[in-house]
């Protein structure tokens, strides 16, 4: 089989040549998932000089339909040959794959469009959500407990997350302070769903979505949460296919965004490879003094990224930077990057891969659909490692869509 790209205006044209079968269907998939990683969502596959195509050709084509009607793009087949069509009408497809059957452009409120802010490495298009939106931030629990594992039942709440939060910390689903002693790990929230990284041996991320009057809830050791509305949506991408962004330039272009010295984002994005760390213990069983940091005993109680890991997963990113002192902020944020002033906590959740519509989204439904349509793999807490010769440097990313909101006023709450 032979697979040709012909850029067509707004759409790509895709030509392909030879047998459709079972052995060439992958092919086919290969080709059509990287165009659409390159960000080609309007795609015409031109099927006129194929001479057969089998069931497995019809399930590579109506997967891609599928995917890319959802965020809002289209897959439209013509011309096709003789063969081709007697099978698409048979299947009755026909209709389904035409020209006629692509979505009309997604009816949204209109927003602003600032401007772009251009950079090594990414280019960002900022949009007005709500300039004057500002975020309240509550700092939960004291996060020095985390050495030597002192967390006891009176060092934890219940917390529920709705809609209008987001949130990173330590946690686990369950009931009570007992239940959950032998699961708390890293957790983040977003827009109505919660996943969180349990310590219990099962290594499966776990999560709850808001549904009706249901609301996810976890007991919490500490948290970042912040509530209210974002200001700005900054869609990014690489000036050239495969250049990434690192976290740290990412977060230093949403403070200049958000015009403040403070501020929360949430970021679903295309990872080109994440560094971070996990808890493999719940720091609400007891441990030595040195744990979970000191040597030899981190090995026991902390997963750490050597290399770069969940490459080209879409991942769900929350948390909240500061630069300088970051007053009450301080306690829970660490330096993004060696030498540098700008401080972070960070929560990863990592999804197999979907692509991400373009233009103007609304989180709560794009992290829903997330959670709905994608394989969810890991939660991490996302790390800088600047070690000299050996060290992994920080997590990459190629494109995706960051929502950004100036803090305003922060509360520190102990337990």
């Amino acid at each position: 089989m032979e697979v040709t790209r012909l850029p067509g205006g707004d759409h790509l044209e895709m030509r392909v040549k030879g047998r459709l079968d079972g052995y060439w269907a992958d092919h086919l998939a290969v080709a059509l998932e990287q165009a659409i990683r390159e960000g080609a969502h309007r795609i015409r596959l031109n099927l006129a000089d194929v001479a057969y195509m089998s069931s497995a050709g019809i399930g590579v084509l109506v997967k891609f339909y599928k995917q890319l009607r959802e965020i809002q793009g289209s897959l439209v087949v013509s011309p096709v040959s003789p063969p081709v069509k007697r099978v698409l009408e048979m299947a009755n497809l026909a209709l389904l794959l035409s020209a006629e059957a692509a979505p009309a452009a997604q009816s949204l409120t209109p927003v602003r469009l600032l401007g772009q802010l251009d950079r090594e490495s990414p280019t960002f298009e900022i949009r007005d959500l709500e300039p004057k939106a500002r975020l309240a931030c509550r700092v939960i629990g004291d996060p020095d407990l985390l050495r030597g594992c002192r967390f006891g039942e009176e060092h934890s709440r219940k917390i529920m997350f709705p809609d209008s939060t987001f949130a990173v910390g330590l946690g686990a689903f369950g009931n009570s302070f007992d239940d959950c002693a032998g699961r708390f790990g890293e957790f983040l929230a977003v827009s109505g769903a919660a996943t969180y990284q349990p310590t219990d041996g099962s290594n499966v991320p776990d999560y709850l979505l808001s549904s009706g009057a249901f609301v996810p809830e976890l007991m919490v050791l500490y948290s970042l949460l912040c509530e209210g509305r974002f200001a700005y949506l900054a869609r990014f991408e690489p000036k050239k296919e495969g250049s990434a962004a690192g976290l740290a330039d990412l977060v230093r272009s949403g403070l200049e965004i958000a015009g403040s010295e403070a501020a929360g984002l949430v970021m679903v994005a295309e990872s080109a490879g994440l560094i971070g760390a996990s808890l493999r213990r719940s720091p609400a069983v007891k441990g030595s003094e040195g744990s979970p940091f000191r040597h030899p005993e981190v090995r026991e109680w902390l997963s750490f990224s050597a290399e770069h890991a969940y490459v080209r997963t879409l991942t769900l990113v929350a948390g909240v930077a500061a630069r300088g002192e970051a007053g009450d902020l301080a306690p829970m944020l660490r330096p993004l990057a060696k030498g540098s002033s700008l401080l972070g906590h960070f929560h990863a959740a990592a999804f197999s891969y979907r692509p991400l519509q373009k233009g103007r989204i609304e989180l709560k439904d794009t992290v829903a659909k997330l959670f709905d349509t994608a394989s969810l793999q890991a939660v991490l807490h996302l790390i800088g490692d600047d070690r000299e010769m050996e060290g992994a440097g920080q997590s990459e990313f190629l494109r995706g869509a960051c929502w950004i909101g100036p803090i305003e006023t922060v509360r520190a709450e102990g337990n």
